[in-house]
């Protein structure tokens, strides 16, 4: 079977709900890092054959297949085609493993995969609010409301669940959180992210412009004492606002390539795809999937958690990297070393390929061989993804 290779890995700079990315139309900002893979690699269009991208809310501007309109606001020709992913939060990252099966199968050589998401143009859980709101039900059906009956299946309960089933006080939850402003704000100051990030025009409220180029969520000024602050979200528990991800507009992807496609593009490869891991698991604690999905990938793989140098493990909210480090065994001077989700924010589709875009080049950055990635889903699923440097 052949090889999966990543030759081009970019990310916008997350912006604010209502902040610096409002008026870029999510279409936009996909097509805008589209392109830039392009750019980085020197692609010929024609030798794209697919491009996959995960998006969560896929209703209004990213409704109508929001792949294929990303791919016509980029520029590249009619005939390169398109399709949208959703596995909520994973939905890039999943977009990522469907394009290592499709070049490691020998179907396709060059395949796009990316992220998009708006959550200020498109509010959070949208496709679900509209049509409950015109009378058109939910996506609980009978069978599974007889499954699970009375169980609204909410993140927010999974968290707190998360932090008492792994015994997580609010004091830990909340100083992880200042940890990834501390760790962002070192990143940024050494210009960790220059690399990765795509610059984008933005205008200004009084006309004038200017280049987005740092990830607005992070806080600056960001102490611990007043993340200790923050009222919980609901009393008696231990996570708040401040230790949850941000709402975050931005996008993100990866060029994927066989052998075949390397001496097509003429290109050196930055990382190889090592192994790929999908998982479910019980969807009402719904966050807990990445802990069984991490052990099932490295026995798969052959490796133990030693083996890898650096982990990225999504921020959704500090209870899950940290009940992952707990029953993992992980290092956690390993873990989200540039920061995460609390302060860089969590574009919902995005975030797959926005992680691992952040994951090959602090292994470049710090000259380590294997990273892996993952992140907890709606639903109780998981992604896990291994690569190597090259």
């Amino acid at each position: 079977m052949a090889e999966a290779y990543i030759v081009a890995a970019a990310r916008t700079a997350g912006g604010r709900k209502g902040g610096k990315l409002k008026d870029w139309h999510p279409a936009d900002l996909g097509g805008k890092v589209i392109g830039e893979l392009m750019k980085r690699t020197g692609a010929d269009p024609e030798l794209i054959e697919d491009v996959i991208v995960g998006c969560v809310d896929q209703a209004g501007e990213q409704g109508m297949n929001i792949a294929r309109n990303a791919v016509l606001a980029s520029g590249l020709p009619e005939s390169v085609p398109a399709t949208s992913v959703d596995r909520q939060c994973g939905s890039s990252q999943q977009a990522l493993h469907f394009a290592a099966q499709a070049v490691m199968s020998g179907a396709m050589d060059v395949v796009v995969a990316a992220g998009v998401e708006s959550m200020t143009r498109v509010p959070m859980g949208m496709p679900v609010a509209l049509p409950f709101k015109n009378g058109f039900g939910i996506y609980k059906s009978p069978n599974i409301e007889a499954r699970y009956p009375n169980i609204q299946f909410n993140q927010f309960d999974g968290a707190e669940m998360m932090a008492k089933k792994y015994g997580l006080t609010k004091d830990q939850l909340d100083e992880f959180a200042y940890n990834s402003h501390r760790k962002a704000i070192a990143a940024t100051q050494a210009g960790l992210f220059d690399n990765e990030i795509v610059p984008l025009d933005i205008a200004l409220e009084d006309g004038s412009k200017e280049t987005h180029k740092v990830d607005e969520g992070i806080r600056f000024d960001a102490s611990l004492e007043a993340i200790k602050g923050v009222k919980l979200l609901v009393e008696g528990g231990a996570v708040t606002a401040a230790s949850s991800s941000q709402i975050c507009d931005g996008a993100s992807g990866v060029m994927i390539v066989n052998e075949k496609g390397l001496k097509a593009l003429g290109v050196e490869p930055l990382a190889r795809v090592h192994h790929m891991t999908v998982v479910g698991g019980d969807p009402v604690i719904m966050l807990e999937a990445p802990l069984p999905g991490t052990r099932k990938a490295l026995k798969k793989a052959g490796m133990k958690i030693e083996d890898i140098d650096l982990y990225e493990v999504n921020e959704a909210f500090a209870s899950v990297p940290l009940a992952w480090l707990q029953a993992v065994g992980a290092d956690p001077e390993k873990l989200n070393v540039n920061g995460g989700a609390i302060a860089l924010g969590h574009p919902l589709g995005a975030s797959g390929t926005k992680l691992m875009t952040t994951l090959i080049h602090a292994l470049q950055s710090k000259g380590k061989r294997y990273g892996l990635q993952t992140m907890c889903e709606g639903g109780g699923l998981a992604n896990v993804t291994i690569i190597e440097r090259l």
